[in-house]
């Protein structure tokens, strides 16, 4: 099953109006985005991995096809 943000990678990276460089700005909102509810999520006494794992590889293999560098992780993020 495909899930929305999976979709949306998808159509960034296949949009043939944005450059290289758009792809990229506009997977990294998500990629934050992701991040963000992966850390609340990982938070909650509820559901600790809550799926956001998947939606984050997902990002940064789009992220390295596009031929991104990877951001660095500080102490204070996931």
């Amino acid at each position: 099953m495909v899930t929305f943000r999976e979709m949306k990678v998808r159509e960034i990276v296949e949009d043939g109006s944005l450059n290289t460089r758009q792809k990229i700005e506009r997977l990294r909102e998500i990629e934050s985005e992701a991040r963000g509810l992966q850390r609340a999520a990982s938070e909650s006494p509820m559901n600790p991995g809550d799926g956001w794992d998947n939606e984050l590889r997902e990002v940064r293999k789009a992220l390295a096809k596009l031929g991104a560098k990877r951001l660095r992780k500080g102490a204070a993020t996931l």
